[in-house]
């Protein structure tokens, strides 16, 4: 298949396992980082419309299926991830890594603190409508910019992208290269202070120290942590994984983390299909006992290994 000339890097049968955060995966038919927005517009416009195109992350949430993914992986790298501050709203490059905003807003006195204990970068933060205690990227959204698959560069708003828990209507191959959100006024030391009370309740509950992909299934309940006191947990995805006995339950070199439940994490040598097969283990079991279907949070994509 002959690509588009490009200025950014584009590279065949590039392995994926390495940039995701559980360090599983096949690898991509053809890996395309763009130099930037131009490079990404032109790339898109002369391509064959019939070819796949799959915008990943920093891979924070992905599991890539170990026969790898038959499509063009676009990443975005470092003509990406500028944070600009004008009065209340900040715009990050799609790659910016949201703990990143979170602190550049903090100190120029903007309240964006919910993104400071999200992985990953901002594209996908947007894409997943992402959040915790009970703030999500839908309640400071402004707008984004993103790229057709046409190479049309366009501006998204709120209603375009449908904002609901964990999930927006981003079209197939569309590749969002940034975004714009409002957050109230705060005094820069108050905002420093509360996020590093986040981050040490964060990491007293979840493996943050292990190989993980953030939470592996949505809550029920349709909403994250509030970590409020009245929070109730009757409908949260690890209460419904340990009242049916899988929390630390393994397979292959997976396992659902001692610590926190709905964290799967790669405890060693696991392949994509360890991963997947004991999320589904789990959600069979789940069923079993509750009668509730958990769906996944982690996104799963690609072909898996051939037999």
């Amino acid at each position: 298949m002959k690509l588009p000339e490009v200025r950014g890097t584009l590279t065949a049968d590039r392995p994926l396992a390495d940039l995701t955060w559980l360090r599983v995966g096949g690898p991509a038919e053809w890996l395309f980082q763009p130099a930037d927005a131009e490079d990404l517009s032109q790339f898109l416009a002369a391509l064959d419309p019939a070819v796949p195109v799959f915008p990943m992350g920093v891979g924070s949430n992905l599991i890539v299926r170990d026969g790898g993914i038959r499509a063009v992986v676009i990443r975005l790298g470092r003509g990406f991830n500028a944070i600009t501050v004008e009065g209340n709203r900040v715009t990050a490059g799609a790659a910016a890594l949201d703990a990143h905003v979170a602190r550049r807003a903090a100190e120029a006195g903007v309240d964006l603190t919910f993104l400071r204990t999200i992985p990953g970068a901002i594209g996908g933060a947007v894409r997943m409508n992402a959040g915790c205690y009970g703030t999500y990227v839908a309640d400071h959204f402004v707008s984004a910019k993103a790229v057709a698959r046409d190479g049309r560069v366009v501006t998204l708003t709120a209603e375009d992208l449908n904002f609901r828990y964990r999930q927006t209507d981003v079209p197939d191959g569309m590749v969002i290269i940034e975004a714009t959100f409002e957050g109230e006024r705060g005094d820069p030391a108050a905002l420093e202070a509360r996020m590093a009370e986040q981050l040490a309740r964060r990491d007293a509950s979840q493996p943050t120290k292990e190989r993980s992909a953030g939470s592996t299934f949505r809550n029920p309940a349709g909403f994250s942590s509030t970590g409020r006191e009245d929070d109730t947990h009757e409908l949260k995805a690890w209460k419904l994984i340990d009242d049916a006995g899988m929390r630390g339950a393994r397979l292959g070199g997976a396992q659902m983390s001692e610590k926190h439940s709905n964290f799967l994490i790669n405890a060693g040598g696991a392949t994509a299909a360890d991963l997947e097969g004991l999320g589904e283990e789990v959600r069979k079991r789940v069923l079993q006992n509750s009668g509730i279907s958990l769906e996944w949070e982690i996104m799963r994509v690609g072909e898996p290994a051939a037999d």
